[in-house]
């Protein structure tokens, strides 16, 4: 590759998902790596009927990526403030302002709630090759990480056990697929809150911080987001807010395939699922890979070959995903994560991402609307 090409896969740390040429292709994507079997899924949950539109709410100017405004890294962690923002009339249509605004958190059953209930088991979309955040230990075969500690606080909080959980695995693409055909309950898989998802999809508050950075071999010319990106070969994952940056400003990069969208698709430089381009770094296929710093963080801990270029250039929010219209199970999601602020998140965060994630004071604070049943 340019700059000095990816030698073979480094050895990952144990029980981490090995990414292998190949192997991370998952358009299948409940299969399960080899020696191991997925989780059998139950049937489709019903879908819930769309609610009212999501309204725009005025800004609030967010801090720098990882660490709240004003607050040095390694700092206590303090539980973060709830903050509100007023509800003004509708805007015109096209106009989105603060999209990680989410319900204020109850314990109201509504019929979201009572289907889960009922059926004894919360189903959830998750990822199993995101090294800390969700991924297949390869030695005992579980789904562990950042995210799945999360999803089974949800469902400890709805059916009184965080083993009343079925996971599916779903691709990057084909996360709001999987809330709107009813596949899942929700999707707990590094799914940034934007403008555009949350007319498709419904979340919770934020409960992490994150923005997009490049990574790329320590011996590639590259040193970030920046000129040196200009003829490189950039992967990026399809239906990412990654690509969507990329898009926005290239700065030279070749980040397309010839045929994107169609059945001729070779799905080289945007792929299925993030991990495939680690594969093409790894291999030579690419030169360089944009993704949020959070898992780009956790790729290089599997790989010494490849680090960090330059800083993050976006600030990003993780939220909850859950299907429009479901406001009872989404309140109740933000009940959770109240709680969860207070100690667990911690806990989780520095058993799970501080080794490669250092310095981050604690989670974001709650953004609620207002004005609204």
């Amino acid at each position: 590759m340019a700059g000095g090409q990816a030698g073979a896969p480094s050895a990952a740390p144990s029980g981490a998902p090995v990414a292998a040429s190949g192997a991370a292709s998952g358009r299948a994507s409940t299969g399960a790596p080899a020696g191991t079997s997925a989780v059998t899924p139950p049937s489709p949950v019903p879908p819930v009927p769309p609610g009212p539109p999501v309204k725009s709410v005025p800004p609030v100017s967010p801090g720098q990526p990882g660490t709240p405004r004003g607050e040095r890294p390694g700092a206590v962690r303090p539980v973060p403030e709830a903050r509100s923002a007023a509800e003004p009339p509708p805007a015109r249509s096209g106009t989105c302002r603060n999209p990680e605004a989410s319900l204020p958190p109850s314990r109201a059953e509504g019929p979201a709630v009572a289907a889960i209930r009922a059926r004894g088991r919360l189903v959830v979309g998750v990822d199993q090759n995101s090294y800390r955040w969700g991924y297949r230990d390869s030695v005992k075969g579980t789904l562990e990480g950042f995210d799945i500690d999360l999803a089974r606080a949800v469902a400890a909080d709805l059916l009184g056990s965080p083993d009343a959980i079925v996971f599916r695995t779903v691709p990057t693409d084909q996360r709001i697929a999987a809330l709107v055909s009813g596949k899942v309950d929700l999707v707990v898989r590094t799914m940034t809150i934007n403008c555009a998802r949350i007319r498709q999809v419904a979340f919770s508050t934020a409960y992490f911080e994150t923005g997009q950075q490049v990574l790329a071999p320590k011996d590639s010319p590259i040193t970030g987001y920046d000129a040196s990106l200009a003829g490189r070969r950039v992967c990026t994952a399809e239906g990412s807010t990654a690509y969507d940056a990329l898009d926005r400003a290239p700065l030279g990069a070749v980040y397309r395939d010839a045929y994107d969208g169609t059945a001729r698709d070779a799905d080289r430089l945007t792929v299925p699922n993030q991990l495939d381009c680690l594969v093409r770094l790894q291999t030579g296929e690419v030169d360089a890979v944009v993704t949020d710093s959070a898992l780009a963080a956790g790729q290089a801990a599997q790989d010494p070959a490849v680090e960090l270029k330059g800083e993050p250039f976006t600030t990003e929010y993780y939220g909850v995903a859950a299907r429009l219209g479901a406001d009872d199970l989404v309140r109740r999601v933000n009940q959770v994560l109240v709680a969860y602020r207070a100690g667990p998140w911690t806990k989780a965060y520095e058993k799970w991402l501080e080794a490669d994630l250092p310095g981050i004071a604690g989670p974001p604070a709650p953004l609620y609307r207002t004005n609204r049943s």
